[in-house]
């Protein structure tokens, strides 16, 4: 079910405005609907009063026969009067409270005319007929009278009012009152009419929706983007005013963190020159030691004192480097690292190069790949690697044959200087920066890195990189056209 349902706030806010759109839409129609029926049920009530007002007041001073002669010559196919010794109307009771109250409204007006009682009773369409009034039109007639036929078409099938009123002497005065239908409410011009209007308001508001969100849409691509590139170019700051607030915003937090991350250079580029010259001072100095065995080992701890800060000064470093972004050959790339490792096999010739093609910085990608290899080579003694495409995406699978890494710990080992073995030592191991760092790098490509132990002994490395034919990078130029 929540995969048809949107999964942006423009399509939620989209999708809210449509739907109470819709609904104010049926319930303002429902409405309409219930109040014309009222209305159009007094309006019909009233024009029944009004005429047994006319047809009493006219009758009443007539003789019984004069009073059938006339009631005949008021008659017609629309509208039926017959005098009667009987009521067309068999019971007294009423169908409804509307209906009693009028036959009450009727008898007190006319009273002062010999009315004695009424009764009336309203009947339903001509249930023998399912069939729609029949009418063909004529091409010789005009419109207004064209439409007064079809009118008087529809109302010779409708429902109606049926009255009987007695006078005093004891004749019925009957008659029927056809109730005009009423119009559906919608048809099929005033249904294109709101469909249209509709339309219209999907439209705008689908325009006006994306003015309201494109700040929103920027930062998320912004955040993105720098994501991937600390050092892309800043956004435009023009166009909509919410659009330039939301770009200065960007720009400062882009340039502040530009900031931290050249400080954080300066801060290990320092420390390393800084240890370098003592370190070259306690080398000179451990040249005048006699005890070779001493010796030996203080010039591994300062060997070790080194590596460890190059390890330091590479990865605070790293992401600043300037490197222009590349088509790579990723066959090509992991042929030429595996050829350095002959504890590494690669099925490089029976894969094709076709689509195996990613955009980056070569180099950054290169370090990356060589991290995971020797990362396998040193703890899992050999390793076989793999290419292949799945869907997007270039696979690089790396699978050695160590002890694997507890499940616990799979994710732990990404962060900087953790290492699964404890004891630090450099035979051992590195100093927990390699992992860290070739995951950095395969995010900064828009891929990931995962780690998981295979059933049979060894881990299995699997690097994941978007290809270059599904890469398609939002420009914030494009974005700026679109909401600007």
């Amino acid at each position: 079910m929540r995969r048809f349902l949107p999964q942006t706030l423009p399509a939620w806010f989209l999708l809210i405005l449509i739907a109470g759109l819709a609904i104010t839409q049926v319930t303002t129609l429902s409405i309409v609907n219930r109040e014309r029926a009222a209305s159009n049920n007094l309006l019909e009530l009233f024009r029944l009063s009004d005429r047994a007002f006319s047809l009493v007041k006219l009758l009443n001073s007539l003789s019984p026969a004069e009073r059938k002669q006339l009631a005949a010559r008021l008659t017609n196919s629309a509208f039926v009067v017959t005098i009667t010794d009987t009521p067309a109307i068999s019971t007294a009771i009423p169908s409804d409270d509307d209906l009693a109250e009028l036959e009450d409204d009727i008898v007190a007006r006319l009273t002062k005319f010999g009315v004695v009682e009424a009764r009336i009773r309203r009947e339903s369409a001509d249930a023998s007929s399912t069939e729609p009034p029949a009418f063909t039109p004529d091409p010789d007639v005009g419109q207004i009278e064209h439409e007064f036929l079809r009118l008087a078409a529809s109302i010779s099938q409708s429902a109606r009012l049926l009255a009987s009123i007695e006078f005093k002497d004891g004749q019925w005065l009957n008659f029927v009152m056809p109730l005009t239908p009423v119009s559906p409410l919608l048809t099929g011009r005033t249904l294109a009419l709101l469909v249209l209007v509709a339309a219209f308001v999907v439209v705008l508001s689908i325009w006006a929706l994306r003015g309201l969100t494109a700040p929103y849409r920027l930062l998320e691509s912004a955040v993105k983007r720098l994501g991937e590139d600390l050092k892309s170019p800043p956004l435009p700051e023009s166009g909509s005013p919410q659009y330039k607030s939301a770009a200065r915003v960007v720009n400062a937090m882009q340039a502040r963190l530009r900031d931290y991350v050249e400080d954080r250079e300066q801060l290990a580029a320092a420390l390393a020159h800084d240890l370098r010259t003592p370190l070259t001072r306690m080398k000179l100095r451990l040249e005048l030691l006699t005890n070779k065995k001493l010796k030996s080992s203080l010039l591994h701890d300062l060997s070790d004192i080194e590596a460890i800060s190059r390890s330091v000064v590479d990865f605070a470093t790293f992401e600043v480097r300037d490197e222009a972004d590349e088509r790579i050959d990723m066959r090509s790339l992991v042929d030429s690292i595996v050829d350095a490792y002959k504890e590494v096999s690669f099925d490089g010739e029976t894969i094709p190069s076709r689509g195996l093609v990613c955009v980056g910085r070569p180099v950054a990608l290169r370090r990356c790949i060589t991290n995971l290899v020797d990362n396998a080579v040193t703890y899992g003694g050999k390793a076989h690697v793999s290419l292949a495409r799945n869907e997007g995406d270039i696979v690089l699978t790396i699978r050695d044959e160590g002890p694997g890494i507890p499940q616990a710990k799979l994710d732990a080992v990404f962060r900087p200087f953790t290492r699964v073995e404890e004891s630090r030592s450099r035979e051992t191991g590195g100093f927990g920066l390699g992992l860290t760092i070739a995951r950095t790098i395969a995010r900064s490509f828009g891929g990931d890195i995962r780690l998981a132990n295979r059933p049979g002994g060894g881990l299995i490395t699997e690097l994941r990189l978007p290809r270059a034919e599904t890469l398609e990078p939002v420009k914030p130029e494009a974005l700026l056209a679109k909401d600007a």
